[in-house]
């Protein structure tokens, strides 16, 4: 089922639309990747599809860039081109795809700077950025995880494109890195770029002009960051004992740091959770509390998926109900 177009949506797609996918499907062997995704990327808009390993962002985002074709639907950039056709004007870095490993650093960013008519001399300023000049003379097959998403995102950005799509930038970076990945992105975006990045880490939330959640191969939300977390149900944070998972939605807690955090069930109320804490000796506090970039991808991640689950179950349970009793009736 297509997801509800929010106002943000509506302002994008008044804007020039760089990107335009509807009703994507992907899938291998036997078994769905993408069930029907519908995505429109707005010019000039920085973007982060987001959701747990394993939903079909980097295939989407590898459907998106022409490296594989969908099995159903239609892409669109720019002026109604195909992805193959647009290749000159996007640049793309998807993870574990990009690298030479028998090439150095150095070699792979001269390889990519022949092949794409858009490439320039900036690879110089972003490596120095990112902290990778000194290893670029080393074999690509040397480095770590985290080098390797340095030069795959150096590659990336060396070129002027009107689009770039990026899988999992600020996988396996420090916090010192991401926060400098972020600030490149944020240049990026500032003079007018537009940016479809992948993520599972929350914390890549906070750049985003707007957030799409992808969640059993369809999109499932998106919108403003501020506006997703204003839309969450009521985020609740224990200190001092364990409070039990059925006070909250889908039965699901999550633990972070010395706190306990959940979302308020409708039937469930703050001192219902308190009194049902065995608390030994310690001071319990059950608090409501403003929601983290955390909360709302442990949301769409793990409780709204639940939720549907049981909606689903009951509204399946409903129809059964009906039909047995027409059969009676009869």
């Amino acid at each position: 089922m297509p997801t509800e177009t929010t106002e943000t949506e509506t302002v994008a797609q008044a804007q020039k639309t760089v990107l335009d996918a509807r009703d994507v499907a992907k899938g291998f062997g036997d078994g769905a990747v993408l069930e029907g995704i519908d995505l429109r990327v707005a010019e000039g808009e920085l973007l982060t599809l987001m959701g747990p390993n394993g939903v079909g962002k980097s295939v989407l985002l590898s459907c998106l860039a022409g490296s594989t074709d969908p099995d159903a639907g239609t892409i669109e950039l720019f002026d109604g081109l195909s992805p193959t056709e647009a290749r000159s004007e996007t640049s793309v870095a998807l993870q574990g795809e990009t690298i030479d490993p028998d090439l150095t650093g150095r070699e792979n960013l001269q390889f990519y700077g022949d092949l794409h008519p858009r490439a320039t001399d900036d690879w110089r300023e972003i490596a120095d950025r990112l902290e990778l000049t000194d290893d670029l003379d080393r074999p690509a097959r040397e480095y770590s995880g985290g080098m390797a998403r340095k030069l795959e995102l150096t590659i990336a950005l060396t070129v002027d494109a009107k689009l770039y799509l990026l899988d999992e930038p600020t996988a396996e970076l420090d916090l010192a890195m991401i926060q400098t990945v972020h600030d490149l992105l944020l240049e990026y975006s500032g003079d007018g770029k537009t940016i479809l990045m992948t993520s599972h880490a929350p914390l890549d939330a906070q750049i985003a002009d707007r957030i799409a959640f992808v969640q059993q191969g369809r999109v499932v939300a998106t919108d403003r960051p501020s506006a997703l977390l204003e839309d969450l149900p009521p985020t609740v944070r224990v200190r001092g004992g364990m409070a039990p998972e059925s006070a909250f939605l889908a039965d699901r807690v999550f633990q972070r740091g010395d706190e306990i955090r959940g979302f308020l069930a409708p039937e469930t109320d703050l001192e219902t959770i308190e009194g049902a804490i065995d608390s030994g000796r310690n001071r319990v506090t059950v608090e409501r509390d403003p929601p983290s970039y955390t909360d709302l991808f442990n949301y769409y991640t793990y409780v709204q998926p639940t939720r549907d689950a049981e909606t689903m179950a009951t509204d399946t349970e409903s129809t059964r109900d009906r039909r047995d009793a027409t059969v009676t009736d009869r």
